[in-house]
């Protein structure tokens, strides 16, 4: 029986794990820190008994990975709940884009831009199960579906700022440039549409969905898969050099580039051990979590109902915001992202006090402190929202590097996702999870399709390790 080793235990490491597993080789993941999960970690914080995502919140991507959902994880306990407004992006005269799973709704609400809305996203929405089969794999390789693919693809090549004045209403703008925004990149770069046009289009056909019991959920259940069949897990095991590492047919990384260049050192090739060591980091996350009162008393009544809400005024403040955030100074109004998961999954309350989940975009490595600005841009939407906190705590861009080290500098997508970074990978090769040693792979999210609880970075590293086993 072949025999694997998966260096950490995110939902990348474990999905490798587990594919290994299925087709029989004896897996053990060495996991670091005291549970598995990596940015995909429940806890309670503040109050006892009020639940917290981590990092990792709300799931569009995961909800319909073609891995997790091929899995029935529903057995295992995990279970997807939807609120009944995806995302609202509010507005300073009170209005909002507001984003439903149904494409015909959304595009109901926006007006004029309904319209403009439909025919950028039926079609692939649509057709997004078969199209996933190809966003999920490496960019530079034979797709399933090459015309369908280059049909969706054409738009993602623009930046968002762009695509987006494409749209005449600001609701629908700052709609779309919000969602373009998780990417953490500057709006007017080159194919900053890309995050945006994939997270839309599979929340469309999937929604925006939470884990009930917190995002630990997933990868406790991907955990239990493993184990029944026949995998181990090892936490508390910090590798830190490959002399740490017991033999075994395939090692696989669920780590940053830079961390596999240390724990391998001289063993890799220079020309990848130089690509790793340079390769870039994007901005970090300022993380507060809040208890709340009776919840958010925001001044539009769409984002009350919202399991996700963007708070960054109009879609060019909000492109202002990203280029000085990427030149490394912290905004006055950062992009804040919130996520009011308790919406859809109540048993996170505690009677009448909620969890707020809420980052800002700031610099790599920032560190000063950013919740007042935080709390600023909650309570610009939501007056009264101060009166309302009974407690809150904070993930710095240092804590978050603690939390998790594939995070550095708070750095949450594992890796600037600009042009070179998102169609490569680590560096420019046609196999990215390929480390040039025999038996040796990377399958972190600095690697493709990139960030989220959907596993698939992992997958496709295990099938390349499964060919050259069964090779």
């Amino acid at each position: 029986m072949s025999t694997a080793i998966v260096v950490g235990g995110g939902p990348n490491g474990l999905a490798a794990a587990v594919t290994l597993a299925q087709h029989g080789v004896q897996v053990t993941v060495l996991e670091a820190a005291d549970t598995v999960g990596g940015g995909a970690r429940s806890s309670e914080a503040i109050v006892p008994g009020l639940l917290h995502d981590d990092c990792s919140a709300i799931h569009p991507m995961a909800v319909g990975s073609p891995f997790l959902s091929g899995l029935d994880l529903e057995r295992h306990g995990l279970q997807w709940r939807r609120p009944q407004v995806d995302c609202a992006h509010p507005l300073d005269d009170g209005s909002a884009g507001v984003l439903y799973r149904s494409v015909e709704q959304t595009a109901a609400g926006l007006g004029r831009d309904g319209r403009r809305w439909r025919r950028l996203f039926e079609r692939p929405v649509a057709r997004f199960d078969a199209l996933n089969e190809d966003i999920m794999g490496p960019l530079l390789r034979l797709p399933h579906h090459p015309l369908m693919l280059a049909r969706f693809g054409a738009p993602t090549t623009l930046p968002a700022s762009a695509l987006a004045r494409w749209f005449a209403t600001e609701q629908a703008r700052a709609l779309f440039t919000g969602v373009a925004a998780h990417a953490f990149r500057p709006l007017h770069y080159p194919m900053t549409s890309a995050i945006g046009l994939g997270i839309l289009t599979a929340g469309h056909r999937h929604g925006w969905a939470v884990a009930a019991g917190g995002s630990q959920a997933i990868t406790n259940a991907m955990s239990a898969v493993l184990t029944e069949l026949g995998g181990s897990i090892e936490t508390g095991v910090r590798v830190q050099s490959a002399s740490q590492l017991p033999p075994a047919d395939a090692t696989l990384f669920d780590l940053a580039p830079d961390a596999v260049a240390r724990i391998l050192g001289d063993r890799l090739p220079g020309r990848v051990a130089r690509a790793y060591r340079r390769f870039r980091r994007g901005p970090g996350a300022f993380k507060v979590d809040f208890a709340v009162e009776g919840g958010v008393p925001w001044t539009n009544p769409d984002a009350r109902l919202a399991g996700t809400v963007h708070l960054a005024g109009t879609h060019r403040e909000l492109a202002a915001t990203e280029r000085d955030v990427h030149a490394g100074r912290m905004p006055e109004r950062p992009f804040v992202l919130v996520g009011q998961q308790y919406l859809a999954d109540p048993q996170r309350s505690v009677g009448s006090i909620h969890p707020l989940w809420t980052y800002a975009h700031v610099p790599n490595g920032y560190t000063g402190d950013a919740t007042a600005a935080i709390t600023a841009q909650i309570e610009r939407f939501a007056p009264g929202f101060r009166d309302r906190v009974v407690g809150y705590t904070v993930r710095s861009t240092t804590d978050m590097a603690i939390y998790n080290p594939n995070f550095a500098g708070g750095d949450i997508m594992t890796g600037a996702k600009d042009l070179r970074q998102l169609t490569f990978g680590p560096r420019v090769t046609l196999s990215p999870y390929s480390t040039g040693i025999p038996g040796t792979y990377i399958c972190s999210a600095a690697t493709p399709p990139g960030p989220g609880a959907h596993g698939m970075c992992g997958v496709n590293a295990a099938h390349l390790a499964l060919g050259q086993l069964q090779g």
